[in-house]
C-alpha cells in the first residue's frame, strides 16, 4: 500500500508565503482599498498580524513622528535596543541585529536595577529605564509588558534626563496599559503604539523584526532573506 501523501504544507518558506497571501486577502475583505503610508509601514502591520492572527492591528497600530525612518536610521548608526522583558529580547532576530552592529539588552535582572527598585520603591521596569539612561549611545526602547516603563520614559524625556531615538510601546494588560500607550502616542517621542489593551512581548519582538527584515543588510544570507519584504 502506497504511503499517503501529506495534505498540508511542510516547507517553512511556503507556509510563510501562504500566511501573507491569506493576510492580504483578509485585509481586502475587511478594509477594501486599504492603503498604507509606506511599504515599510505595510510590512510592519502585516508582520504584527502574522504574529498575532489579530486584524485589529490594522486600526490599532499607530506610528508617530516618522518613527519607522527614525528606527531604521538608528539601526544603521548602531543604536542599542533596550527591552522590558527577556521574552521580547528572545524573540528578536539577533543575527540581523549583529549584522547591523545593533546592541541589545534587557536590564530587568541587572543587580543595579534590582537595588534601585528596592531603594526607590518603584518597579524594576522603571528602574531599568533609569539605568539605561546612564549608558552611552543612541537608544531604542521596546516595551511589550510594562506600562510603568512607558510612563518613566515619557517623564524622563520631558525632564531632559533621557534621550531616545524611538520607542515601541505595546504593553498588554488591563492596568494602565491603554493609558500609558495613549500618553506615549500623544508625546513628542517617535513611537509605534498598539492602542488599547492588546499587545505583548511577542508583538514587540515582531515589530522590531519587521523593521530589521526591511533594512538593507548586505550578504546576510539567513533564513529570512526570502521574506524580507513581508
Amino acid at each position: 500500500m502506497e504511503e499517503e501523501k501529506e495534505q498540508y504544507l511542510t516547507v517553512p518558506d511556503k507556509i510563510t508565503d501562504r500566511s501573507f497571501q491569506i493576510i492580504q486577502q483578509e485585509i481586502e475583505q475587511i478594509m477594501p482599498g486599504k492603503t498604507f503610508d509606506s511599504p515599510l509601514q505595510e510590512a510592519v502591520v502585516k508582520r504584527a498580524i502574522h504574529t498575532t492572527a489579530d486584524f485589529d492591528y490594522l486600526k490599532n497600530l499607530k506610528f508617530t513622528h516618522n518613527v519607522l525612518e527614525r528606527i531604521q536610521q538608528a539601526f544603521m548608526t548602531h543604536a542599542t535596543i533596550y527591552t522590558d522583558t527577556t521574552m521580547a529580547l528572545a524573540g528578536m532576530n539577533k543575527r540581523r541585529l549583529d549584522a547591523l552592529q545593533v546592541s541589545y539588552q534587557c536590564l530587568i535582572r541587572d543587580e543595579r536595577v534590582q537595588k534601585l527598585a528596592q531603594t526607590k520603591q518603584i518597579t524594576r521596569s522603571m528602574a531599568a529605564i533609569e539605568i539605561a539612561a546612564q549608558q552611552p549611545g543612541k537608544k531604542i526602547f521596546v516595551v511589550g509588558n510594562a506600562p510603568t516603563a512607558l510612563y518613566k520614559i515619557i517623564e524622563m524625556v520631558q525632564k531632559q534626563t533621557l534621550q531616545v531615538e524611538a520607542v515601541i510601546g505595546v504593553p498588554v494588560g488591563f492596568v494602565e496599559a491603554a493609558e500609558s500607550k495613549a500618553a506615549l502616542m500623544n508625546s513628542a517621542i517617535p513611537s509605534i503604539v498598539a492602542l488599547g489593551r492588546k499587545g505583548g512581548s511577542n508583538l514587540a519582538a515582531a515589530l522590531v523584526n519587521a523593521i530589521i527584515y526591511n533594512t538593507d543588510v548586505q550578504n546576510l544570507g539567513d533564513e529570512y532573506g526570502r521574506n524580507s519584504r513581508q
